[in-house]
């Protein structure tokens, strides 16, 4: 069988986004450029749907979220009652979940892959043990893009940049954060959002 990574690369041109309903939209505008402004944040809302996810708890968060991204890949791409390569959707999601200090990343860290829309009315089931097939409620999130590698620094920065954007909202969770990755873990520039929670839609 194909490797996972190489599979995705070689389908890469059919991957699925993940659908959602835009709410707002926050632009920071720039002196060169005013209609073209770097995007502060978006409000979205994400339906309700079957994911693939797995729960790691290795000890670096990076660890934890590549192994768990390899697990789903080898679902994606064969390792499911199917039989076949589901499609690919993105972003591929990881949930963070606080200490009571609320700066610290708790060891276990959930990823999940939002199933295709071929297959969600009759989800694959996986081979893998380690990989549950739920299904989550819609939800309303508060996104906000960056670049680069996805590390407890990096992710650890990127919320406290929005929590300075946003300022005290105590609509949106402090225990619970997402991160959407875009790409490949090999890219090294990738794509990614962080993705603050809003209690209630």
């Amino acid at each position: 069988m194909t490797g996972p990574i190489q599979e995705m690369t070689r389908n890469s041109q059919q991957r699925e986004p993940i659908p959602f309903a835009p709410i707002t939209r926050h632009e920071k505008s720039l002196p060169v450029s005013p209609q073209m402004g770097e995007v502060l944040y978006e409000e979205r809302l994400y339906p309700a749907g079957h994911w693939a996810s797995v729960t790691r708890g290795d000890d670096l968060y990076e660890q934890s979220i590549s192994m768990g991204f390899m697990k789903l890949m080898r679902f994606i791409c064969k390792e499911n009652s199917a039989g076949r390569y589901l499609g690919m959707t993105v972003p591929v999601v990881s949930t963070i979940h606080m200490m009571e200090d609320g700066s610290t990343f708790d060891k276990e860290v959930q990823t999940s892959f939002f199933l295709p829309t071929a297959f969600q009315s009759t989800p694959p089931q996986p081979f893998d043990s380690d990989i549950t097939i739920v299904h989550r409620e819609p939800i309303r999130v508060v996104a906000r893009p960056f670049f680069g590698t996805t590390t407890e620094v990096t992710v650890g920065h990127q919320i406290s940049l929005l929590w300075e954007i946003l300022g005290v909202n105590d609509e949106l969770r402090r225990d619970d954060y997402m991160v959407a990755v875009y790409e490949n873990p090999g890219v090294p520039r990738r794509r990614n959002e962080i993705w603050f929670i809003r209690r209630s839609l």
